[in-house]
Formats: C-alpha cells, structure tokens, sequence
C-alpha cells in the first residue's frame, strides 16, 4: 500500500467511527486520557484543516491561529467530512508527495508529514472506536505500512508528550497489538 492509499484507508476508518458516534458520546473518555471524544475528534478536524494551507507552501505562522480552538461547531459530522475531504484532495494533487512542507519543528518532505498524518488518524481511530464502543480491528495493509512508520518516527518522540511511553510487549505478533503499545497504548 503506497502512502497516499494509506491516508485514504486511515480517513475511511476514522470516518466510519466519527459517523457512529452517538449524541450521547461526545462527551465520553478516551485512551488519550487528555481528551474526550468531541476533542479527540476536534483534535483531527484541525488537523486535517492544516493539510491544504501548509501543501500549498504556506508556514505555520502565515496560516496563523484560524485552526485553534473549537472548529467543529454545531455539526461536528460535517466538519470532519469538509475538512478530511480538503486533506485527501489536496494530497491527491500532482506533485504532492514531492513538496516540502513547513512544519513547527522545520521543514519535512511531504511524504514525512503525509506519514505522521496517517498514523495520527490510525491510532486515534482506534482511540475512537475504543471511546465509543465500535469495531477497533482496522485494515492489517494499513496497519503495517503504519507500524512501520511509527518504528521509524519513534527515537523522535523519546521523552516527549505525542504519546503515551512505549508498552513492551515482547514476542508480538499482531500489526495492530504492536503499533499500539509502540504508542502506549494496551489492547
């Protein structure tokens, strides 16, 4: 699986769990002990909103605050369709994956940022699916490509706050099991 159909499959399975999302949940915990589901979900919408302004060449400071904060409204649905269907378009244009991007830390190849994008939504689709009581198992294609990403992001993340330590998990040999302890998470 090529990294512009990983993204897609990471945004397919974060929206199949976004659309279960009952009224009622948004408000309930999440693995990511930091946020609730309406966060969780917040959390990847601004993300998503960033992708088009910073594939285009423009800095974290020219795009300024205009993503911070709340940016579901009272249609949290609808925002996560709107901004996830800008984020796979704008990745989708030609030459995409061939730019460099103008990330808070400095400048990475398009592939790296689409990279850290992907894993995000993976891991916090299962956080969602967990959250809300859905289907957790996620495409095993998907899961590799982003196992493997994850291993190659991780000296990076070292005494970090992007996620939890790592859970040993010695002699595993589930993709997704794997993955998630690599974040700090259990299955």
């Amino acid at each position: 699986m090529d990294l512009l159909a990983a993204h897609r499959s990471a945004v397919s399975q974060f929206d199949a769990r976004v659309g279960a999302i009952h009224d009622s949940q948004w408000g309930s915990a999440t693995p990511d002990t930091q946020w609730d589901v309406r966060d969780l979900v917040n959390h990847l919408v601004s993300e998503q909103l960033w992708v088009p302004p910073l594939m285009a060449g423009r800095t974290i400071g020219e795009v300024g605050d205009q993503f911070d904060g709340d940016v579901l409204g009272d249609d949290p649905r609808a925002e996560w369709a709107t901004a996830s269907a800008g984020a796979v378009g704008a990745l989708a244009e030609p030459g995409a994956v061939d730019r460099t991007v103008h990330l808070s830390f400095g400048d990475t190849t398009a592939a790296d940022y689409i990279g850290q994008l992907t894993l995000d939504l993976t891991v916090h689709a299962w956080d969602l699916a967990r959250a809300i009581g859905y289907q957790e198992e996620m495409p095993n294609d998907l899961v590799a490509v982003i196992l493997e990403t994850a291993k190659g992001f991780a000296d990076r993340w070292e005494g970090g706050e992007i996620f939890a330590p790592p859970i040993p998990v010695p002699g595993c040999t589930d993709d997704l099991t794997e993955l998630l302890a690599l974040l700090g998470r259990r299955r």
